[in-house]
C-alpha cells in the first residue's frame, strides 16, 4: 500500500511519472501482485487535502500529473523543469506543488495551443466526448470556483449556486479557453494514469483502488445533483454524514458531507452510483468500498449539530444497489471495508455478493484475543489481511504507543521476545502466512518506519496525508523479504 502522493518527487508531491514506474518495478522484482492506493480524486486545502473529501467523484487530481512525462510528450522543455524543482526531503508540500505545477501546466497548455504535441489532439477530442457526462459540469464548476476565490458553491451568487441554465450557457460561451484548459488537464491525468496502469498490468500487478462512500458538500457532484442529496431548495444541508462515538472519538465524527436521498436514487435506478462504479472500474482492477457499513445502515446527524452524538441510524440501499450494479456492469471486483462497529446485516450484505472483507492485525490483541476475528488463526480465505491501513499507526509506532500494553501477549503469540527493530517483520510474516486470499503491507511497515511515517490519524485534522518517501529509501533488504515471504507462503501463483 502506497499512495501516489507518497512517492519521491522533485516537485513537492509524488506523481505518475518515473518514480511510479520504479515502484512498479520494485513490486515486480519482489513478486508482488497488488499495489493498493488511496482515492485519486482532486483534493483541496480546505479539507486538509484528504483524498476522502473530494470536490469530484469522477475527476482526477491534477497535482499527480508528472511534469517529466509532459516533457517526454514535448509539451515543455525538459531542461526548464529544473527551475521548478523543490526539496525531496520532508512531507508532501501541497501549496508549493500547486504553485509550481500551475506554472508548468500553463506553459504546457500554451505549447499545445501553439501546435506542439499534435499527436494528442485527436485523443483529447475523443476524451471530451467520452467523458462529457461528468466533464462538462466539472469544468464549469472549476471555472466558477476560480472566479469566486475558491469559495464553496453554496456561497456563490444565486444564479450560479442554483445552476441557472441560461447563466451557465453564457458563462461557457464567454470562457471557452479556460474551460478547455480544465478539460485538457483532466485528459492529461487520464492519459498518464492509463499509461501507468498498462505498465503495471504488463508486470502482472493489479491496481487496487479505494472509493469513498460520501462526497464533499462543496463538490461538483452535489452542486449539479442537488436532488440526490439531503439538501433544501436553497442548497442548505439538512442531514450530515458521520459515525457515532467510538474508540477513535468520544463525540463521534462529523464529516460535513450530506447524506444521500436513497429513495430518489432508487427511482433513478442508482444511475449516479452506477456511473461512479463504472468510472472507478476503468481506473482500477479491484476496488475497496470505504465505509461499507453505510450501504446497509448509515448514521445521519442533523446539520445544525456540533457533534455526532445526536444522530440516528437509517437504512442504506442494501442489496438492491449491488443487484442493479451487477445487471449493468457484470461481475464487480469490490472489497468491503468491514471495520469498526459492524452488525450482522453488514456481514450478510458482504457475504451475499462474496465481497472479500478486511483483517487488520493491529486489532487482534487485547481481551479475548484467542477468539478475536482479527487474529490470524481465525482468518478464512475470502479476506484481505493487513498489518494496518492508512488510518492506523505504523507497526513500529503502534508498538511504541497503542500496542505497548500488549507486549507480553504478543510475545506469547509469537513465541519469542519482542524486538522493536524487527517487530514489523514478525507481523508481516503473520499476515503473509495466513490463509487470507490477499496480503497487503503499507510500505511503511515493509521498511519498519516509526510513527512519524503515519499517513492519517482519524478524527485529527493535523499532519495527515503528507508522509512521503525519499529517494532510495526502499532497500534491497525490503525487496528480499517480500520476495522470500511470497515464495515461502505460496503467494506467488
Amino acid at each position: 500500500m502506497l499512495h501516489i502522493t507518497s512517492l519521491p518527487s522533485v516537485f513537492g508531491i509524488g506523481d505518475m511519472g518515473p518514480e511510479a514506474r520504479k515502484f512498479a518495478d520494485f513490486l515486480h522484482r519482489s513478486k508482488q501482485k497488488y499495489w493498493q492506493l488511496l482515492p485519486l480524486n482532486p483534493t483541496e486545502q480546505g479539507q486538509g487535502h484528504s483524498p476522502y473529501s473530494s470536490i469530484s467523484s469522477r475527476a482526477g487530481n491534477t497535482l499527480l500529473i508528472s511534469p517529466k512525462l509532459l516533457a517526454a510528450d514535448g509539451l515543455i522543455d525538459a531542461d526548464e523543469l529544473s527551475t521548478f524543482e523543490l526539496s525531496q526531503e520532508g512531507k508532501t508540500n501541497y501549496a508549493e506543488a500547486d504553485r509550481v505545477k500551475k506554472i508548468i501546466f500553463a506553459k504546457a497548455w500554451e505549447s499545445f495551443q501553439d501546435g506542439k504535441g499534435k499527436f494528442l489532439k485527436d485523443p483529447f477530442t475523443d476524451f471530451k466526448k467520452k467523458e462529457a457526462y461528468w466533464l462538462e459540469d466539472f469544468a464549469l464548476y472549476m471555472l466558477l470556483k476560480q472566479q469566486n476565490e475558491n469559495k464553496p458553491w453554496f456561497h456563490w451568487t444565486e444564479e450560479y449556486k442554483l445552476g441557472d441554465k441560461s447563466a451557465l450557457k453564457k458563462l461557457e460561451a464567454n470562457h471557452h479557453e479556460e474551460i478547455e484548459k480544465i478539460k485538457w488537464l483532466q485528459f492529461l491525468f487520464a492519459k498518464q494514469w492509463h499509461e501507468l496502469k498498462s505498465y503495471c498490468n504488463k508486470l502482472n500487478i493489479k491496481l487496487f483502488g479505494d472509493l469513498p462512500f460520501y462526497i464533499s458538500y462543496d463538490s461538483v457532484d452535489v452542486w449539479s445533483n442537488r436532488h440526490l442529496f439531503s439538501l433544501d431548495k436553497e442548497g442548505n444541508m439538512i442531514g450530515m454524514a458521520g459515525v457515532p462515538p467510538d474508540a477513535f472519538s468520544e463525540d463521534g465524527q462529523l464529516w460535513g458531507m450530506p447524506v444521500f436521498k436513497w429513495d430518489v436514487l432508487k427511482k433513478h435506478k442508482y444511475e449516479w452510483w452506477i456511473e461512479r462504479f463504472q468510472r472507478n472500474m476503468e481506473l482500477f482492477d479491484l476496488l475497496r468500498l470505504d465505509h461499507f457499513l453505510a450501504f446497509a445502515d448509515y448514521w445521519e446527524v442533523p446539520a445544525e449539530e456540533q457533534t455526532a452524538k445526536k444522530g440516528e441510524w437509517k437504512p442504506g440501499p442494501g442489496k438492491d444497489l449491488f443487484v442493479t450494479a451487477q445487471k449493468e456492469l457484470g461481475k464487480i471486483p469490490f472489497i468491503a471495508e468491514d471495520l469498526g462497529e459492524i452488525n450482522e446485516p453488514v456481514y450478510d450484505l458482504r457475504d451475499e455478493f462474496e465481497f472479500p472483507g478486511m483483517k487488520i492485525l493491529q486489532f487482534a490483541f487485547g481481551d479475548g484475543m484467542p477468539k478475536n476475528p482479527y487474529i490470524p488463526h481465525n482468518y478464512s480465505e475470502n479476506f484481505i489481511a493487513y498489518t494496518g491501513t492508512h488510518d492506523n499507526n505504523t507497526i513500529r509506532g503502534w508498538y511504541r504507543q497503542e500496542g505497548c500494553k500488549y507486549h507480553h501477549q504478543i510475545e506469547k503469540y509469537l513465541g519469542k521476545h519482542l524486538n522493536e527493530e524487527s517487530l514489523h517483520i514478525d507481523f508481516a510474516r503473520l499476515v503473509y502466512s495466513s490463509v487470507a486470499e490477499i496480503a497487503i503491507l503499507p510500505i511503511q511497515d515493509v521498511l519498519g518506519l516509526d510513527e512519524s511515517a503515519r499517513m492519517n490519524t482519524p478524527a485529527s485534522g493535523e499532519n495527515n496525508w503528507a508522509w512521503r518517501l525519499v529517494p532510495g529509501q526502499i532497500s534491497a533488504e525490503a525487496e528480499h523479504h517480500l520476495r522470500e515471504w511470497t515464495e515461502l507462503f505460496n503467494r506467488g501463483n
